[in-house]
């Protein structure tokens, strides 16, 4: 009998589910017991697999970490610039926010809690700026893009790299506070209308949610 072989979207799929159970793994028991105390063993024991396999998917308990949020940054960068080409910008920018706060998949709540783990862990932090420098770049090239502009030369796009990401942190920092109250979605849309209008206009807050 011949050697059984196992089709190549399987083996990816395969290899792409191993990758995500090791940086949860590594997130859940970082919060758990705290980052400075978790190892590459008991990451890849808690996945169910082998250290070796660890260190064939990740160079370090740090890049695991920060794997799952990246990942799903720069599929937020992808749909941005797989927009139609004919929409209005802020349109774009609207349906790719919407999608991320309101696609079940995404487990915006998870996403939030890795994040502030993240933020809240220097090991982690000090990878992160480096990554959040090379997100912004490719944010502000499809900016640039999508508008006609040079990155390097016009103002536009890095400004709204800056806009729309502090209009996001500060539109999920208050739905974190009160998140039965507070839909993602009606703030999120609220403060794209503030940011487009402007801030020399207040807009009264949106109605809580029910």
């Amino acid at each position: 009998m011949g050697a059984v072989t196992t089709e190549p979207g399987l083996r990816d799929r395969k290899k792409a589910e191993t990758r995500s159970a090791l940086s949860a793994a590594a997130v859940s028991l970082g919060r758990e017991l705290g980052f400075d105390g978790v190892t590459a063993e008991a990451i890849a024991a808690h996945a169910g697999v082998s250290t070796r396999t660890f260190h064939n998917y990740f160079s370090s308990k740090e890049e695991a970490a920060l794997f799952h949020l990246q990942q799903a940054a720069f599929e937020w960068v992808d749909l941005l610039e797989n927009r139609p080409a004919d929409e209005n910008f802020w349109d774009s920018v609207r349906y790719l926010l919407l999608e991320v706060v309101t696609a079940p998949e995404r487990e915006l709540a998870e996403t939030i809690e890795t994040a502030r783990f993240i933020e809240e862990t220097p090991s982690l932090l000090a990878k992160k700026l480096a990554f959040d420098k090379s997100l912004s770049d490719e944010f502000r090239r499809v900016v640039a893009e999508r508008t006609g502009l040079d990155a390097r030369r016009d103002l536009f796009p890095t400004l709204a790299q800056a806009s729309v990401g502090a209009a996001v942190s500060a539109a999920l920092a208050y739905v974190a506070e009160d998140p039965e109250h507070r839909s993602a979605r009606a703030v999120v849309e609220h403060a794209l209308q503030q940011l487009e209008q402007g801030l020399n206009t207040p807009l009264p807050g949106p109605s809580p949610s029910v």
